[in-house]
């Protein structure tokens, strides 16, 4: 990847990472296309490219062949990524991984751009081994409720390398485990967005099993500032880009807690079926092949992230009580 003046196509512009990484692009002084077809994206994390002329959005379903004109380079971030879109979402889920990571690895070959593509943790399912290295094949049960989003992953990796090695094309692969920040969806059901909300709320924080299950949360640029160093390598096999330093779930309410100044109680939930049970990122390969490792640790990110999620909680405070009157 060059280091300006690309033209470059983002697929999963409008949701979460796909809009904090045009931004990014933008920055560097790229031309950036995105596309999305906004099934779980929002147009209002795109509302202030509005008047920036290096930004052309299209409402795009990528699992339909598409014509962006001549790219330099692909990011391929076009998919649900949260539990709650990707079980309402699951047959749709499976093609983007499919249909739609083909498509785009198409344009990619047509071009000769480079591709990078966004790929998750949850490739290693529930581990067997802590923390998972790239190397690691995962335990992932391939009919459980979350395989739809596993699965597509997975073969969404093996149709990238196969574009690598059958076509040449010039890929990359990026595991990325939880990320948080601004433009994260309050109520897509994952582990801050959700703690964050109900306590902002003054509800009781949801704990699901004893809170003892591990997650590794990255705060947003450090996540983006990995994902461009991995597309400016020559890495093309999986390089975890994540937060090493793990915390309970109950560990994390508790920060919640302290970040907001809520004095809500926890409430403990039955665990959901195939939820892992330990989660963190080893990332030797991102510090020895590209010099990353993250700097914003997850009190200084969620503080980061608090004026975000009140102004969601009171946008949509104001909305029902409108729909109330």
């Amino acid at each position: 990847m060059q280091t300006k003046n690309m033209r470059i196509l983002v697929t999963g512009a409008a949701g979460f990472l796909g809009s904090h990484l045009c931004d990014a692009l933008l920055a560097e002084g790229h031309t950036v296309v995105g596309v999305d077809n906004l099934s779980t994206g929002s147009l209002a994390n795109l509302e202030h490219l509005r008047a920036e002329p290096r930004f052309d959005f299209r409402e795009q379903d990528i699992c339909l062949p598409f014509e962006p004109g001549a790219v330099n380079f692909v990011f391929n971030f076009a998919s649900p990524a949260s539990p709650v879109d990707y079980m309402n979402l699951g047959i749709e889920t499976l093609r983007v991984g499919s249909e739609g990571t083909r498509n785009a690895l198409e344009i990619a070959s047509r071009y000769g751009a480079g591709f990078l593509h966004a790929s998750t943790s949850e490739c290693y399912g529930d581990p067997k081994v802590h923390p998972q290295s790239e190397d690691y094949w995962g335990h992932v049960n391939p009919i459980g409720p979350r395989s739809v989003y596993d699965e597509a992953k997975r073969f969404s990796e093996a149709l990238v390398m196969a574009y690598h090695r059958y076509r040449g094309v010039d890929t990359r692969l990026v595991r990325i485990f939880n990320t948080y920040g601004p433009r994260l969806q309050f109520n897509d059901g994952r582990v801050i967005s959700n703690l964050m909300t109900q306590a902002l709320r003054g509800e009781d924080l949801t704990v699901y099993g004893d809170g003892s299950q591990t997650r590794s949360f990255c705060y947003v640029s450090d996540e983006i500032d990995g994902i461009l160093r991995l597309a400016r390598s020559n890495e093309h096999l999986p390089v975890n880009i994540g937060n090493p330093i793990e915390w309970t779930i109950l560990e994390c309410a508790q920060e919640v807690l302290a970040v907001t100044g809520a004095t809500c109680q926890i409430r403990y939930q039955p665990l959901p079926t195939d939820d892992p049970l330990q989660r963190r990122p080893d990332i030797t390969r991102a510090r020895t092949l590209l010099g990353w490792e993250p700097k914003i640790d997850l009190h200084t990110g969620l503080s980061l992230s608090l004026p975000y999620f009140q102004q969601s909680v009171s946008a949509t405070a104001v909305q029902s009580s409108s729909r109330d009157q």
